[in-house]
């Protein structure tokens, strides 16, 4: 067994996760549907008021998305 570059060869720091694969999964899951498409209406409404603010459309989904509220 060899050891990449830099490593010391000694146990690892942290213990491993078995729950990691199913988190990334959920995570990418929740992604996906946050930055899909809600609706023309409402992308035309968010682009309006993103170059209101000088703010691209994602800058301010994005913004929405974290606050959980419009600016």
């Amino acid at each position: 067994m060899t050891t990449p570059l830099g490593h010391n060869g000694g146990p690892p720091l942290e213990d491993p996760d078995p729950d990691e694969g199913y988190r990334l999964h959920c995570w990418r899951r929740a992604h996906r549907r946050a930055w899909r498409s809600p609706g023309r209406e409402i992308v035309l409404r968010r682009l309006a008021r993103a170059e209101e603010l000088g703010m691209s459309y994602r800058d301010y989904t994005l913004e929405i998305l974290e606050r959980g509220r419009y600016l």
